[in-house]
């Protein structure tokens, strides 16, 4: 198995990490008297619905129709179907998405970020990653405005893109600066938006009313009405801290409330985005059952009575996990269980209906450069001139199992070198 000692401390947006020095157990003041926090960090009630968001949600007629408009722009096998169901219907997106996760903190960046996806709609990209707590909800922010100006513009309209965040890690508002355990104290824990003791290693949260909460704040930044893929973020992080039973309790109830802000219109669906859960082994702290996950969103499905019969028509659609050329776990480790029987996750996911997202496909820059020639030597479709990340986004993005493949791209040349691939063909691996 591929290790990623090293990376895993750069899932967290640089300002998050500093709330490890803010341990629920540490009375101390901490040695800095003011950081950027979260403004929104107050109770769901008081966050008034706001007449600027943008109506709509994806959906087939407006991701097909988004697919026609690029046409022989886009390779073939570059358009693929979400497996959706149900009244929405399978979405057609991309196989490469925009991340933003990297960059930092400020304005330029976001600048970079709002030309970047609106040039990326242009050449065929309309699947948009983010996180609250990336770049201090710089990142939410950027996309918002990028979302906005492009349909102003008429550059797309609201059903042809996917939008994706996440929630679960605790986010900041770079707006704001406030000492952290008086603010964690006073907009968190008094309000009941979780306890000391749900705040987990400093950094993350799986209570239900602060998921619910950060799911607002999301919407107010991307000022859209509907979230299309809502995922927990790195929920393993907790097992490590946790009892497994506490933690599965928590996605339990979670994935409940997510049922039900399916029905009130703020999300499509929803997922879980994972660094290690599903690439390690049953017996590993970090492990999660993809199984275990479905029979819990059956059960949320059917609790909440959403065009469900029986609870299979339940809106847990989509995992995001780590794939690139060096990290291939979730294809060839039998990390999964079907009714008993050992498969990788890529095989389980296909079995259950849940759709695929690859996140760092680039290794965090490692494949940018330096790959390895035979690797290269496997695309010739690429042309002569292919770059090293190029060929890396392609080995990605045309894995079977893969729906879409997440890069960064806060740089404007990095988005013309990786969007190029686009006009080539796209289709899966042999």
């Amino acid at each position: 198995m591929a290790t990623c000692r090293g990376l895993v401390p750069r899932l967290f947006s640089y300002s998050a990490r500093l709330w490890r020095l803010c341990d629920s157990q540490n009375q101390k003041r901490l040695p800095f008297s003011t950081c950027a926090y979260s403004s929104p960090a107050v109770s769901v009630e008081t966050l008034a619905e706001p007449s600027s968001y943008i109506p709509g949600r994806a959906d087939f007629f407006g991701t097909s129709q988004y697919a026609q408009r690029i046409g022989s722009n886009a390779g073939p096998g570059h358009f693929r179907q979400l497996k959706v169901g149900g009244q929405l219907g399978n979405l057609i997106v991309s196989s490469l998405g925009i991340g933003t996760f990297g960059g930092s903190e400020y304005e330029e960046v976001d600048k970079d970020y709002i030309r970047n996806i609106i040039r990326g709609f242009d050449l065929g990209i309309n699947v948009i990653d983010t996180a609250s707590n990336y770049r201090s909800m710089h990142s939410e922010l950027a996309i918002g405005e990028g979302m906005a100006k492009a349909i102003q513009q008429g550059i797309i309209q609201r059903n042809e893109v996917v939008v994706c965040t996440k929630g679960g890690f605790l986010s900041f508002d770079y707006r704001e600066t406030v000492e952290p355990r008086t603010y964690i104290e006073d907009k968190y824990v008094k309000t009941g938006l979780f306890q000391w003791e749900e705040f987990v290693g400093g950094v993350h949260c799986l209570a239900t009313p602060f998921v619910m909460n950060q799911l607002e704040i999301s919407r107010r930044n991307l000022g859209l009405e509907t979230i299309d893929i809502y995922y927990l973020h790195n929920p393993e992080i907790e097992l490590g801290a946790v009892s497994r039973s506490v933690v599965l309790s928590r996605v339990r109830n979670l994935f409940v409330a997510l049922e039900q802000a399916v029905r009130d219109g703020k999300i499509s669906m929803y997922g879980v985005s994972s660094w290690n859960a599903f690439r390690v082994t049953s017996g590993a702290k970090n492990y999660l059952s993809l199984e275990e996950l479905v029979n819990f969103a059956k059960a949320a499905a059917d609790k909440c009575v959403v065009l469900c019969v029986g609870g299979e028509d339940h809106h847990f659609r989509a995992v995001m996990v780590p794939f690139n050329v060096h990290l291939q776990d979730v294809a060839n480790n039998a990390t999964q269980s079907i009714r008993g029987k050992r498969v990788p996750l890529l095989h389980a996911a296909a079995h259950f209906g849940i759709n695929v997202i690859a996140s760092s496909p680039l290794f965090q820059g490692a494949l940018a450069k330096n790959l390895s020639p035979d690797v290269k030597k496997r695309f010739p479709e690429l042309g002569e001139s292919r770059t090293d990340a190029q060929c890396a986004l392609q080995f990605s993005r045309t894995f079977p199992g893969i729906l879409t493949t997440l890069t960064g791209m806060s740089k404007v040349s990095h988005m013309e070198e990786n969007a190029a691939i686009i006009r080539r063909p796209a289709m899966s691996q042999s």
